[in-house]
């Protein structure tokens, strides 16, 4: 690979006037400038595997054909309505998104991302229950806006002080930092317990909802046990609330042969939201409920660039080619495989102290000793690094910063993996 630039134009501009606070990966940061299915390239030609897919969003790989296809038709014809009024790509989607769906989700509205979504889901439920609490995770993360980091369980990206009331946070399903120091299934479940307990003693006791995202993103792709939410689900309801999965990281077939990450644990819940891969990059947030709920949002409610015509044709192209391609089946078929191989990782390495997740969201979290399970972030750093002088992106998260994540397009083959492993294990070599 050749050399990169110390100082490029691009980055000076980049570094004088972009906030400081928008974070990047990297000792120096990659100016990426193109990309094709599983690869991009930087700004000095070289080319990388991408395994985290700009925050598994790119579901369906860099400039697919297929998509690029429907924007620039669309982009031909009108790029922008608003909500007040119809299009048909919109429509469509809406539609395709009752599809797929499970249990009674009928009725959509689209914004612009995840953030938006969740704050949309947070308002419905105090809309429909007329009541204002909701019980959140630890651990969890749910956006950038002001509500949708209160509900976030991290120090890390929770700004500005005050909290908007109301919200409440549970223990996390957490099991290789077990809280209450138990092993799961002897434990019964008790991060689940928790959650009745929190209603208890932290609320009114009539709470609006329960908003948790399948597999917990930003955490660490942390994965509940297969009991919590059947559990959990029934206790929310019980004090009067309603279930909101958050599916802006699980959706679109990226835990494997579900369209969507609550499926795996076999609960219907209330509301859900997408976002990110759901069109492949274009920004679009989605959230979806029933016909019951939905009528309980007042008539009158508007999105500027909600359900935008060009974003809403991407989505539909990229699900109309996950099913062409039956990606959600090649993500638990490829992501078994990976899930093999870190594992094999794990027996060579010390130093990886758990691998988890589903399908093609998969984590190695990082520990000083396997006993204390002190975090080791400087070496996922070390890492991060190491990989990327093989050609190999990858991602980052937990709250320590311990843990790397990996969520290549849902089109990744055995032998980019295969890639990525290779580089993983010379890159723990290093550490």
């Amino acid at each position: 690979m050749t050399d990169l630039l110390e100082d490029t134009d691009v980055l000076t501009n980049y570094k004088s006037h972009i906030w400081p606070a928008a974070a990047t990966y990297y000792e120096k940061p990659i100016v990426l400038d193109r990309g094709e299915g599983m690869h991009v390239w930087d700004d000095q030609g070289n080319r990388y595997l991408d395994c985290f897919g700009g925050v598994l969003t790119v579901s369906v790989g860099h400039a697919n054909a297929d998509v690029n296809r429907a924007i620039h038709s669309q982009i031909d014809k009108i790029t922008h309505t608003s909500t007040l009024y119809v299009n048909k790509p919109a429509a469509e989607l809406a539609a395709k998104v009752a599809e797929v769906t499970p249990g009674k989700l009928n009725s959509s509205f689209f914004t612009n991302s995840g953030s938006e979504a969740d704050e949309t889901a947070i308002l419905l439920a105090r809309l429909y229950t007329g009541r204002q609490e909701l019980i959140a995770l630890r651990h969890a993360y749910h956006g950038r806006t002001m509500l949708a980091m209160s509900a976030a369980g991290h120090s890390t990206w929770r700004h500005g002080g005050t909290a908007v009331a109301g919200i409440h946070h549970a223990i996390a399903p957490y099991c290789y930092r077990c809280p209450f120091g138990q092993t799961y299934p002897d434990c019964g479940v008790k991060c689940a317990q928790d959650v009745e307990e929190v209603i208890q003693t932290t609320t009114s006791g009539k709470i609006a909802g329960f908003i948790a995202e399948p597999i917990l993103g930003v955490g660490g792709f942390i994965v509940p046990p297969k009991e919590y939410f059947g559990l959990v689900k029934e206790i929310v309801a019980r004090y009067g609330g309603i279930f909101i999965a958050d599916e802006v990281q699980t959706g679109w077939g990226r835990t494997g042969d579900k369209w969507c990450g609550i499926e795996h644990w076999d609960v219907e819940p209330d509301v859900m939201t997408f976002a990110k891969g759901m069109a492949n990059g274009s920004p679009i947030g989605c959230t979806t409920t029933t016909d019951e709920i939905a009528k309980a949002f007042p008539g009158l409610t508007f999105a500027t660039f909600g359900g935008n015509p060009v974003s809403a044709a991407a989505a539909v192209a990229t699900i109309r080619y996950m099913e062409e391609h039956e990606l959600p089946r090649n993500a638990a078929v490829v992501g078994a495989y990976l899930r093999g191989k870190l594992e094999a990782l794990k027996e060579k390495y010390p130093i990886i102290g758990d691998v988890r997740g589903m399908g093609l969201m998969q984590a190695i979290e990082c520990v000083q000793d396997r006993k204390t399970k002190e975090p080791a972030p400087k070496a996922v750093l070390k890492v991060f690094e190491e990989t990327r002088k093989r050609g190999v992106l990858i991602g980052k998260g937990g709250l320590f910063g311990n843990v790397i994540r990996l969520g290549p397009p849902l089109i990744a083959s055995k032998s980019d993996i295969d890639e990525l492993v290779t580089a993983l294990d010379a890159a723990f070599a290093t550490v």
